[in-house]
């Protein structure tokens, strides 16, 4: 019986150390997670509050200029005028391939031009003239050697040749496709040998 007597003290002693154990580690875990909390639990504000004070403070800047620079523009005695509307339409342009050789009326020279052709009117304009070169070239042709050297020389002579170009495109285009839309002939090149 006196080493019943020794043992259970001894049991108790065992269960107490383990209970301390125990209650020591929950102690040291819940000791840990409460200053994990606080030391790394930041008071800072929410991302999304952080981009509307951004956008605010932009938009009281953007306010601040826009009103500085219309005192700005009171200070100014100048005014701007406003441009007006006018509808402009896009023109399209054509290039004859190569150049057109031709000897002049009552002369022995010859004159070598690069042509090309524009429209505002929309691209049949211009399919048309593609389509047709080979008729237009031999047009283009005859109505330059119906000029003499003294009708092509200065602006005023080139510009009288370009409008009569213009006339004969439009005819033969007109007669082939009931329709010629060019507007204006000009020259890429001009030469007389």
């Amino acid at each position: 019986m006196a080493d019943d007597e020794k043992n259970q003290p001894k049991k108790s002693r065992g269960i107490l150390k383990i209970l301390g154990f125990v209650f020591g580690g929950l102690f040291l875990v819940g000791a840990g997670l409460g200053a994990g909390f606080f030391m790394f639990s930041s008071n800072q504000p929410d991302p999304s509050e952080e981009i509307e004070q951004i956008i605010e403070r932009k938009m009281v800047e953007a306010d601040e200029k826009k009103a500085a620079d219309e005192k700005a523009a009171e200070g100014n005695s100048k005014v701007a005028k406003e441009t007006p509307e006018v509808k402009t339409f896009m023109t399209t342009y054509f290039e004859f391939p190569g150049t057109f050789t031709t000897n002049l009326m009552n002369s022995r020279k010859f004159l070598q031009v690069g042509l090309g052709v524009s429209t505002q009117y929309d691209d049949t304009v211009m399919a048309n003239v593609e389509a047709h070169q080979l008729g237009l070239r031999s047009e283009i042709l005859n109505t330059i050697s119906e000029f003499s050297e003294a009708d092509i020389q200065g602006k005023a002579g080139r510009e009288k040749l370009a409008k009569a170009l213009t006339e004969s495109i439009n005819q033969k285009l007109i007669a082939l496709e009931d329709f010629g839309g060019v507007q204006e002939v000009h020259f890429t090149s001009f030469v007389l040998q």
